[in-house]
């Protein structure tokens, strides 16, 4: 073997993997190596920001090894590569992929959010009282929610200018949640009520622009509105026999905009 060949670095999610993987590519057995760990990656909070593992092989001085060791790699390869090992891991991404609603261990769900949410806030040095419930669909159209409840003492930080910082707080801890319960969960968090007086307020902006439409017969933009909030001003007027709505614009500027039915 060749001088530029006596060394060799590989990435992987572990340290075994990395030494396995580099032990296959080289067809030769763990002992003819010397390991130096470079990296020992990190697995990242609740799964997210992962680093993988870095390491390099050195091969040992010894007479004809690259002749009589490239025999052991057929034992060691199916025992030590992860990738033929196919039995457990697919398994898990297919279901991942398309579970059934009723695998879903709601209990255990409402566990995960509550400690989510919780070390999120641990993390921003905000304390708080957490409650996570599972909140029933609305109507046919909606399907169940898991609410996290934040009650404390001056938590006006964790919302933010127009929601933005609750918004931000309920989409990473969506993505978390739902990483470590193996399918999407929707997830709401509300910060000592705020979300309740936020769409009683939108229901009666959405009445009262929608009664400035048909006044002046054009159609009306509103404010840039995160999806949550837009889907309020849907519901609200879905039924209203004068207006219609739409939502237009791009992310973060989409807004709803109220149109007279007469212009449809």
């Amino acid at each position: 073997m060749s001088q530029e060949k006596t060394t060799l670095e590989i990435i992987a999610p572990s340290v075994e993997e990395a030494v396995a993987k580099g032990l296959s590519q080289l067809g030769i057995p763990e002992e003819a190596v010397e390991v130096e760990v470079l990296d020992q990656g990190s697995r990242g909070f609740f799964g997210l920001g992962n680093r993988l593992a870095r390491v390099r092989l050195k091969l040992k001085e010894a007479p004809a090894a690259g002749v009589q060791t490239r025999k052991p790699p057929a034992v060691r390869k199916p025992a030590v590569e992860p990738k033929p090992s196919t039995s457990a891991k697919p398994a898990r991404v297919k279901k991942a992929a398309v579970p059934a609603e009723e695998e879903l261990d709601l209990d255990q769900v409402l566990k995960i959010a509550e400690q989510v949410v919780g070390e999120l806030l641990e993390k921003m040095r905000v304390r708080a009282r957490l409650k996570a419930q599972i909140v029933p669909p609305q109507d046919e159209n909606d399907q169940k929610l898991i609410l996290v409840e934040v009650q404390g003492d001056d938590l006006s930080i964790l919302i933010g200018r127009r929601s933005e910082t609750l918004n931000a707080l309920q989409y990473i801890s969506s993505l978390i949640i739902s990483k470590e319960a193996g399918q999407w969960v929707p997830l709401l968090i509300d910060v000592q009520g705020y979300r309740a007086r936020r769409e009683r307020q939108l229901r009666v902006l959405a009445r009262r622009m929608a009664e400035q439409v048909i006044q002046s017969g054009r159609r009306m933009a509103l404010e840039p509105m995160p999806a949550n909030e837009r889907r309020i001003i849907h519901l609200e007027l879905r039924e209203h026999p004068d207006v219609t709505t739409e939502s237009m614009g791009e992310e973060p500027n989409r807004k709803v905009t109220i149109i007279p039915k007469k212009d449809v």
